[in-house]
């Protein structure tokens, strides 16, 4: 039964059942004089009681009857009394926030690491989504890159250059009548072969072209003198401390970094390598005499300043240059690049100024360039020096195309399928052939280092950044324990530990 409902019991008689009450009533009517005695000593206790319970709660018996005291005309000639303020409890002491718990991760590499086709390691491997470094082996320590360097000149380039920038190749009017300078501009890509046959270079500019455009400006105005301006690269035209028996002749690689040259210099104009020559001016003039239809004398020189302009012919833009080299690790255009960059950096036009022109061009992505040494353009030289971690800094940027360098990205090989991790390179078969289709990276190679770095789509959906330098006394059988080590980033994704 609920409270509410329970019967009234307050007149004796109305409803049966009255128990204890009905009896105390009835001695009342029996012994009265008694039951009033005790009656008022009840009521005194009460009252007693009442008066201590309430002043206990408002300060005094006298304040709570709102009558006068025998004192209280002193509390009146005096301040009252103020009522107490109530105060606040002191707060809880509240737990300092605890340190977010470590996550312990599981997956080790650490074995794949210590392959002793490795030589000295140096490598880095961060979560591109959360910036943590996830593995690292000498990190941070600079080392010889190899080609992975064009990454960075990829970058100046862009930053410089700018995407959309064409190197021009110019004929303008000499400083007597009839006479012609063909300007040099630094594009290497200029072909020799007649217009509609295609090059190495994709989409390159002619020779042809160019000439076509002289005749036409001249107007039939017979040419009685050529001069060449290759001034805008300054000597030495080989870099000291590349092999130039190995590079220039035997692997066909690299040329002579003059201004003026058509089709990389190569001997083959359709062949990614084929031996250069020794005057790569000089074979470039060639083709401009054939083309024009003369073989007037040829003298080196400079433009004169405001000439009136004969023809004119462009490369590709810049983020062309940069994908075309990338996928087959082009030397020559990223020495090109590289040159223009120090120039319209104003570091100068030789391999000297190169390192402060790249490093100004890399100022803009604000990661620290501490411990970079920039000897040359195509990381040919072993005296180029970059830390593993300003690399997998730089392939978040590039992974999410930042700056621009969305084309880096694009340009990047993969594993097993494309560029130089591409099908014919020997890269990620066996046990690492789990990684392919996953890894997007520069490959590099020179005589005491093998490099690899870019960016690994991990079995669990993580996006790495990495770099792994084999360096020192290594063969090339260093290469698959890089992909050995790359397809255990891959495995072990964000679970990776550095143990």
């Amino acid at each position: 039964m609920r409270e509410s409902d329970k019967p009234e019991t307050g007149v004796p008689g109305t409803k049966p059942g009255g128990g204890v009450l009905a009896g105390v009533l009835t001695a009342i009517r029996t012994h009265p004089k008694t039951w009033m005695a005790a009656g008022a000593a009840v009521v005194f206790v009460l009252l007693a009681s009442g008066s201590v319970a309430l002043g206990a709660t408002v300060g005094s018996p006298a304040e709570a009857a709102g009558r006068p005291t025998p004192s209280a005309s002193a509390t009146r000639s005096s301040t009252p009394t103020p009522t107490p303020i109530p105060t606040a409890d002191p707060a809880r002491p509240v737990p300092a926030n605890q340190p977010a718990a470590t996550r312990i991760r599981t997956c080790s590499v650490g074995g794949l690491a210590t392959d002793g086709r490795l030589g000295t390691l140096e490598a880095q491997v961060v979560n591109a989504k959360t910036g943590q470094t996830l593995f690292d082996r000498n990190g941070v320590k600079p080392g010889p890159t190899a080609s992975v360097l064009k990454t960075l000149t990829s970058a100046a380039a862009l930053s410089t250059l700018g995407p959309d920038y064409r190197v021009s190749t110019t004929v303008v009017a000499g400083s007597t009548p009839g006479q012609v300078v063909i300007v040099g501009g630094g594009d290497v890509t200029l072909s020799r072969l007649p217009d509609g046959q295609a090059s190495f270079y994709t989409g390159a500019p002619t020779m042809q072209d160019l000439a076509n455009q002289v005749k036409q400006a001249m107007g039939g105005q017979q040419i009685t003198s050529i001069v060449v301006d290759a001034s805008l690269f300054g000597a030495p035209f080989w870099q000291p401390s590349w092999d130039e028996h190995e590079e220039r002749v035997v692997e066909g690689s690299t040329p002579y970094m003059t201004a003026l040259m058509v089709d990389g210099d190569r001997d083959d104009p359709t062949a990614v390598e084929s031996p250069r020559s020794t005057d790569p001016v000089a074979r470039a003039v060639q083709y401009f005499q054939q083309y024009l239809g003369t073989n007037v004398g040829v003298s080196q020189g400079v433009a004169p300043a405001g000439a009136r302009q004969l023809g004119v012919v462009q490369s590709q833009p810049v983020t062309t240059l940069i994908d075309q080299a990338m996928r087959v690790s082009d030397n020559t255009i990223m020495e090109e690049l590289a040159r223009l960059v120090a120039i319209k950096n104003g570091a100068g036009n030789t391999f000297d100024a190169l390192n402060a022109g790249v490093l100004a061009g890399l100022k803009g992505y604000g990661i620290d360039t501490a411990g970079i040494h920039i000897a040359d353009g195509s990381g040919l030289s072993g005296d180029n020096a970059v830390p593993p971690s300003y690399l997998t800094q730089l392939f978040i940027k590039v992974l999410n195309r930042q700056n621009g360098l969305g084309v880096v990205y694009d340009g990047l090989p993969v594993a097993g399928k494309s560029g130089t991790l591409g099908p014919g390179y020997n890269r990620f078969t066996g046990s690492s052939a789990v990684a392919r289709g996953s890894v997007f990276a520069k490959t590099g190679w020179i005589d005491h280092g093998y490099t690899l770095s870019g960016i690994v789509n991990a079995a669990d959906g993580t996006p790495l950044t990495f770099a792994v330098f084999a360096l020192g006394d290594v063969s090339d059988n260093a290469k698959q324990a890089i992909d050995s080590l790359v397809a255990g980033f891959y495995n072990c994704g964000d679970n990776l530990s550095n143990g």
